[in-house]
């Protein structure tokens, strides 16, 4: 008995150990939904600032829906330099989203803004090879949805369009989704990526959205200003903090590591990956 007792203990601190959430306040009784949330931006006519501002709020409150804030493991092994290496980090499950469980809305985001959020929450945006190790492990993969690419894409009316179709679609999955499984295929991804800084004015840098046969949609693209968010971006946060061989790192340890950037990076190393919180021009 007391040796079962033992390994009960051992299991229950491992899983404590291993198990990880989003740093952030308990979401008010009385938070706005997604739907009152949207609304008091398009009856107010909130500038691109303005918006971004308001969402800030929003998520520092702590209004974001349950499902969001357990994050998931994500694991891969790799041989460098003849040598194994074992990396496991922890990602939201969805892109962020404002409101409740079943009242929410995908945000999609300028850099600056996902930036602000991912320093708000000790987190980072993924890279180009994270994107794809979280399709593989996704258990939930939906096809994605585009809408014709008009003037509007960039407006909050065409973001609630796209919003409701992707909530038909995980309709059949609302109690894995709501139990923070990880799910993809339903945004491209906003990452960090050495193109960011390739030119002098700093780049959005988009990628993913990938279909059921695992192709992505959107190649690495960065012709985009750093005030660009349409409908089809997603911010997916992951935590600093990961463990490489059992140990405590960081992610931009890895990333500006000559050997270890392998882990996470198809890009070779990448120094700077963060994006600029620069002034909206």
């Amino acid at each position: 008995m007391k040796q079962i007792f033992i390994l009960f203990v051992v299991s229950i601190f491992f899983q404590n150990a291993t198990a990880q959430e989003l740093k952030l306040k308990t979401r008010k009784a009385d938070a706005l939904g997604a739907k009152a949330f949207v609304n008091t931006i398009i009856d107010s006519n909130l500038s691109l600032v303005d918006r971004e501002n308001s969402i800030y709020k929003e998520i520092k409150s702590g209004n974001i829906p349950d499902f969001l804030r357990k994050l998931k493991k994500v694991s891969y092994t790799s041989k460098i330099n003849n040598q194994e290496y074992s990396i496991d980090f922890f990602v939201l499950p969805d892109y962020v989203a404002i409101g409740s469980n079943d009242d929410y809305m995908y945000m999609p985001m300028t850099p600056i803004l996902a930036q602000r959020v991912a320093n708000l929450l000790k987190c980072t945006l993924p890279t180009r090879k994270m994107v794809d190790l979280i399709y593989q492990n996704a258990s939930i993969k939906l096809e994605p949805q585009p809408i014709p690419p008009t003037k509007a894409m960039t407006t909050v009316p065409v973001f609630i369009t796209h919003n409701e179709l992707v909530k038909t679609q995980l309709t059949p999955y609302s109690i894995q989704h709501n139990n923070s499984e990880l799910t993809a295929g339903n945004k491209k991804d906003v990452i960090i990526s050495n193109k960011i800084y390739t030119e002098k004015t700093p780049k959005v840098v988009i990628y993913g959205w990938h279909k059921l046969d695992g192709k992505a949609i959107q190649p690495l693209y960065n012709k985009h200003t750093n005030t660009w968010a349409d409908y089809s971006h997603g911010i997916r946060l992951i935590q600093n903090k990961v463990l490489v061989n059992g140990k405590k790192t960081t992610i931009a340890k890895i990333l500006a590591d000559p050997n270890l950037n392998h882990l996470l990076s198809d890009e070779g190393v990448i120094e700077k990956a963060y994006y600029p919180i620069t002034a909206y021009q």
